[in-house]
């Protein structure tokens, strides 16, 4: 019995935290606490098999820890997400320009025409203005390494659903020079 619940406990856990760590937005990081509160649960049934004091009481405190995960993620953040969604497809029949939830912008695909260019990671807006400057691009690599960063001012974009678009073709936006990931353009 031991063992099996170990091996369950081991499963979550590592599951648990690949999907955290990919951060694919609200509702997939709850269900990866749901999965973590399984795990922690499941290595606190091993502790107490097995007469481990240290790991009871630590899965204890991150069962709580996990179940504030989910409220967070599932309860107020998903909240948070769909009012944004709301408003943004309210204001398609709304007088006055559309709007979307900037929060679009850290991980948006970036496309042009039907190619993707690659993932948002980044805006920078005046901070007096309001005004988005620019976003910075990920294209490239695997999990942050190997990859580019492009700076595409904000001019060159409009957004499109889900969707960062620009006006530049591929062979163009390859054309941009890369930018270091820890000195971005101050202008």
């Amino acid at each position: 019995m031991e063992t099996s619940l170990s091996w369950v406990a081991t499963i979550a856990t590592v599951t648990a935290a690949s999907i955290v760590a990919s951060n694919l937005g609200a509702r997939i990081t709850g269900y990866g606490f749901i999965i973590f509160t399984v795990g922690s649960l499941a290595w606190l049934g091993v502790g107490l098999a097995s007469d481990q004091i240290a790991l009871v009481w630590t899965n204890i405190a991150l069962t709580f820890l996990n179940l504030f995960g989910i409220w967070r993620w599932l309860g107020r953040q998903a909240r948070v997400e769909d009012g944004s969604r709301a408003a943004a497809r309210a204001s398609h029949s709304a007088p006055g320009e559309d709007l979307f939830p900037v929060s679009l912008l850290a991980g948006a695909k970036v496309r042009s025409g039907t190619s993707d260019l690659g993932s948002c990671v980044d805006a920078m807006a005046g901070c007096r203005s309001g005004r988005i400057a620019y976003v910075m691009v990920s294209e490239g690599g695997f999990a942050g390494a190997g990859e580019h960063l492009r700076r595409l001012p904000w001019n060159e974009l409009h957004v499109d659903d889900d969707a960062v678009v620009t006006r530049l073709d591929a062979a163009r936006f390859c054309r941009l020079d890369p930018v270091p990931k820890d000195e971005w353009p101050a202008r």
